[in-house]
């Protein structure tokens, strides 16, 4: 079970470095393609916001990079459920008030990676 809960997180890790990517390099290029409910004239004037939203999932990608050098598994239990569960509450906000695939993309996988650490 350790081994498919490492995968997961991992899995979480690379959406939300995937996401800073989008968010902070390639929001007027690869973003309208990727936001296609957003007007593409406001790709332009709303970089540096996403620029600033990709910073975050950037620092929510780097807790759970932490989380695999953090030896004691206590610790390494809650600071990996503290930021899953940032993850998924962000999910669930963006699902209601942007665009409903964000709860698949983002909450699901750290939903996922939550139930499996606590019922381990």
């Amino acid at each position: 079970m350790h081994f498919i809960i490492q995968v997961i997180v991992a899995i979480v890790v690379l959406i939300h470095l995937y996401i800073l990517w989008l968010e902070m390099f390639a929001w007027t290029t690869r973003g309208p393609k990727a936001f296609r409910n957003f007007p593409r004239e406001l790709f332009v004037p709303t970089k540096t916001f996403a620029a600033n939203q990709g910073l975050y999932n950037g620092f929510l990608a780097a807790g759970l990079i932490w989380t695999f050098f953090i030896n004691d598994p206590v610790w390494q239990e809650n600071i990996r459920l503290f930021f899953l569960g940032c993850i998924a509450v962000a999910g669930i906000f963006g699902a209601i008030t942007a665009d409903k695939k964000i709860f698949f993309i983002q909450s699901l996988p750290a939903i996922i990676a939550i139930v499996l650490i606590l019922i381990n």
